[in-house]
């Protein structure tokens, strides 16, 4: 896949008139797409040429998968649907027989790669956009309508822009605005929410409001006391 664009890229120039590439030429000088952070995908072309490969020939792979929150690692077997690239990581959305659903995974943490001769059908009724639509980020949960009031100072960053499927914004007489939407899952929405500081305020639901008040909480204690819990150490 890696080496697939690479080339693909090579062989349509090849077969441009000149006029075309001076074209290109000069809108790679004009344009340049930035994507940070980003994982140097270099080193793991051959993970994802393979992955790539058992997608397209319908394969189901066995891998051994290295799952950052447990900081463990287990093997799985998983038919791949889909590779997908967002915010600067590519993931491979497909069946994990061990969970009995479709799940994700960053294609970097995968650390073993075998593809075997068992084959797979995606489901008529999957859709890539329906599964991620409601979803704020990469990770999933349980369905639940949030409430964000954001300040005049941010509110036109914020309405600017498609975070979630089916978002509403509700402008209000001071400037501010209220964001709502129904998301699959609070995790990313509480860290979208903490990057906007004093400038963002959940209303709804209470179980988000308590999750950031109790992060508010140990920044603070962290903060005002300087120092880290004993596993917590800086080293240098």
């Amino acid at each position: 896949f890696y080496d697939s664009l690479k080339s693909l890229s090579q062989k349509i120039k090849a077969t441009l008139p000149l006029e075309s590439l001076k074209y290109l030429e000069n809108l790679g000088q004009s344009l340049h797409i930035g994507i940070k952070p980003y994982k140097p995908y270099a080193k793991f072309r051959e993970i994802l040429n393979r992955v790539n490969h058992a997608a397209v020939k319908r394969k189901t792979l066995e891998i051994v998968y290295h799952t950052m929150s447990r900081k463990k690692e287990s093997r799985r077997k998983v038919d791949p649907y889909r590779i997908w690239f967002f915010n600067g990581t590519f993931y491979l959305i497909g069946y994990c027989h061990k969970r009995g659903e479709i799940r994700i995974f960053a294609l970097d943490r995968i650390k073993l790669l075998h593809e075997t001769k068992e084959t797979f059908e995606v489901p008529e009724d999957f859709n890539f956009e329906e599964f991620m639509g409601r979803s704020f980020g990469v990770f999933k949960g349980e369905p639940v309508r949030v409430r964000i009031w954001f300040s005049p100072e941010v509110a036109g960053y914020v309405k600017e822009k498609i975070w979630v499927n089916g978002q509403e914004i509700h402008k209000q007489g001071d400037g501010s605005i209220i964001f709502e939407a129904q998301v699959e899952g609070i995790q990313e929405v509480k860290f979208w929410v903490m990057s906007w500081g004093a400038n963002a305020l959940v209303l709804e639901p209470e179980l988000l409001r308590e999750e950031i008040r109790a992060e508010v909480e140990i920044m603070l204690r962290r903060y005002e006391s300087g120092a880290l819990g004993e596993e917590e150490q800086i080293k240098v």
